[in-house]
């Protein structure tokens, strides 16, 4: 029996779906969404962490900030009812629904200087290119990347003031549910991490729906 087949968290209905995708484990995309429309980020198989990062459509040098959600909502954390702020100071983002609630907004993503020093695996997949390449048609350089938010990823904080990182928490049919407050460009990598915990050592899909209306569930 797969872990899928054993989804312990039942999955979302949606109405007036704009886009239904399954976004490849280790791999990245990109998409769109308007403002008033609904992003959910679906963990399919569980213990699958997904770098996310959101651009304002119309003037992409302004982008979706961990640095500003952390201060303005003066936790490393967020929750239901809580914005996601842009690098200009204004809600990108509502958090209206969230089956986790363990994200990590504290570490950067995988790169390829990750694998080959570290690991010594040089062209492994990583998260960074993933996202460069998905937001490479709006014209974004390797290097103007947003930070990402890690959406699933379990990256608790020590008493002492030190980060971790290790497997989600996150079960089959997870998911978290973002009104977008503006237009915006967003790119999504399920990290391709399997030589330490981060994903279970599995690297598996994730899927993201756009809808014009929130999940019949959102809000409860």
């Amino acid at each position: 029996m797969s872990r899928l087949s054993r989804c312990a968290c039942p999955l979302p209905s949606f109405a007036a779906v704009a886009r239904d995708e399954t976004v490849p484990g280790g791999f990245g995309h990109g998409f769109a969404a308007s403002a008033g429309q609904y992003l959910t980020l679906i963990d399919l198989f569980g213990r699958q962490a997904g770098d996310f990062v959101a651009l304002n459509r119309d003037d992409l040098a302004e982008v979706l900030s961990p640095i500003h959600t952390r201060r303005r909502n003066m936790s490393l954390f967020f929750a239901i009812g809580d914005c996601l702020w842009s690098s200009r100071d204004r809600p990108m983002f509502e958090v209206v629904a969230d089956t986790v609630g363990i994200h990590d907004s504290n570490v950067p993503a995988c790169d390829p200087t990750r694998y080959a020093v570290d690991f010594g695996v040089p062209g492994h997949r990583n998260c960074l290119e993933n996202l460069f390449e998905a937001l490479a048609p709006h014209g974004i350089d390797v290097l103007d990347v947003p930070e990402p938010f890690n959406f699933f990823q379990n990256g608790p904080v020590t008493p002492d003031g030190r980060m971790m990182v290790t497997d989600p928490v996150s079960r089959p049919g997870d998911h978290l549910v973002l009104r977008a407050l503006m237009d915006v460009v967003c790119a999504l990598s399920p990290c391709p991490q399997d030589i330490i915990p981060g994903n279970g050592l599995e690297v598996t899909d994730m899927r993201v729906v756009v809808s014009d209306a929130a999940p019949q569930w959102a809000g409860r």
